[in-house]
């Protein structure tokens, strides 16, 4: 029986704790891009810009304290009775993070690069300063969002709105945090008059990119993190859980996961192979599954699975990542999270081969997997749309581009690697080469070799 372990005290206390730490770091990373001289990142745009009008009293942290106090009523507004009370912690956050803010501009104050230094050194130093400070900024949120425990009021107010308005965290959190970069601007050629890069330049723009697109590579190396989160004891049954969950025992069923681009005939293949080895096959009931389990409708979720466009995948590039998964409401998370769990159970469950849905990923560490990818030059995939679908050749390419795109985003998104890349498949295909009768005895060929179960554990084997 699988053990559902909740956080305990103890874990509770690790990682509040850690939280403290985590936000002084980044508290630093903001203070030492600001003391670049190219503009504050945007959601200290406003507080910046204003602790820098003459004869102003409240230092920046005081004012990142009282714009913080109105995000988090402003949040209680838009939830009412859904405004989890738990939240209420922001208020503490913001009076730690504020103090934070203080101590880190005094830190860093010789470090402010002067406006006027010689720009063939001056420059290159504001650079490598905003991009040391972006860097740390989003190890500190990278670091934040594993630790998974209290919300920054510059976070929770995204999220509110998004949950108010049902939109993307995504795309709101980019209209607040270019919002706040023109409150900045109102306020500084209000009070200054002209515009200034000093406060609002170059290194604000850099941050909306980089600070998100750094979050995205330090957060697959922060997993040792759980080491100080969670305790030991804690981390064993966890860890019995998640093998019981996964089946990954000697005898697990064998499972085969056909990942295809568009056209190539992948769900032919499966369909063939599945039938070739009387097991079976699954397409379409993850879809269904998927819908039941989230209330959507099939419709829904077909459309939106595995389809990410270049601009949706580009908001996701920008996004800085700063909410944990858990609080995030992306319609798309949540399909994924929910397909991954019924890919999960039905690989458990009996023999079968299962098409996309990023199933080789999510099953990359059980037992008796065969990860396939077809493909097929595009002339081949071409006519066999033309042929199935009744389109021309030219509407033809557009769709297999279009679709090939969408999927390639789609894994990107979630396993931070190349569709096609080899190194996350045992055996690779080109339709248009072995045709499809050819493909299916060449993976039946496969899971003949003896010992079946022995290659099926060392990729190199079978791909030899």
């Amino acid at each position: 029986m699988s053990v559902k372990l909740k956080r305990s005290r103890q874990q509770w206390l690790r990682r509040s704790i850690s939280f403290v730490v985590i936000l002084f770091v980044i508290a630093f990373g903001t203070s030492l891009s600001i003391r670049a001289n190219l503009g504050s990142s945007p959601i200290s745009a406003p507080p910046y810009v204003t602790s820098l009008i003459p004869g102003m009293h409240l230092t920046m942290g005081q004012l990142t304290i009282l714009m913080h106090i109105f995000f988090i009523g402003t949040q209680v507004l838009l939830l009412r009775k859904d405004f989890d009370k738990l939240q209420f912690t922001q208020i503490l956050v913001s009076f730690l993070f504020g103090f934070y803010t203080d101590v880190t501009m005094w830190l860093t104050g010789f470090m402010q690069v002067p406006f006027d230094m010689n720009p063939y050194f001056g420059y290159p130093l504001r650079f490598a300063e905003l991009l040391l400070g972006g860097a740390i900024l989003a190890l500190g949120i990278a670091c934040e969002v594993r630790c998974d425990s209290f919300l920054l009021a510059g976070e929770g107010f995204p999220l509110a709105i998004a949950r108010f308005l049902k939109k993307d965290f995504g795309k709101v959190k980019m209209c607040t945090d270019t919002s706040l970069v023109a409150i900045g601007v109102i306020i500084m050629f209000t009070f200054f008059g002209h515009w200034d890069w000093k406060m609002i330049g170059l290194g604000t723009l850099v941050s909306m990119f980089y600070v998100g697109f750094m979050v995205r590579v330090f957060a697959p190396h922060i997993t040792w993190l759980d080491y100080i989160f969670i305790p030991a004891d804690e981390r064993i049954l966890l860890a019995q859980e998640e093998a019981e969950d996964e089946g990954d025992a000697e005898n697990a069923p064998l499972v085969i996961t056909i990942a295809r681009e568009y056209g190539s005939g992948g769900h032919v293949v499966g369909q063939r192979l599945a039938e070739r080895l009387h097991i079976k096959y699954i397409d379409r009931e993850l879809i269904d599954d998927t819908a039941k389990a989230l209330g959507y409708t099939t419709d829904f979720v077909a459309k939106s699975e595995q389809n990410i466009s270049t601009s949706r995948l580009w908001q996701y590039i920008l996004a800085d990542d700063s909410i944990p998964p858990s609080m995030n409401p992306s319609h798309d998370d949540a399909i994924y999270v929910s397909q991954s769990r019924v890919v999960r159970t039905l690989a458990k469950e009996e023999p079968c081969v299962i098409i996309g849905r990023v199933a080789n990923w999510i099953l990359r560490d059980r037992r008796h997997v065969l990860r396939v990818f077809i493909s097929s030059d595009e002339d081949f995939a071409v006519k066999r749309i033309v042929d199935d679908q009744n389109l021309s050749p030219e509407a033809a390419r557009k769709k297999i581009e279009a679709v090939n795109k969408g999927r390639a985003n789609h894994y990107w998104e979630y396993t931070g690697h190349q569709w096609i890349d080899v190194k996350d498949y045992d055996l690779m295909i080109n339709t248009s080469t072995v045709g499809i009768d050819g493909a299916v005895d060449l993976i039946a060929g496969v899971l003949r070799q003896p010992p079946q179960l022995t290659a099926l554990e060392h990729p190199a084997t079978v791909q030899e």
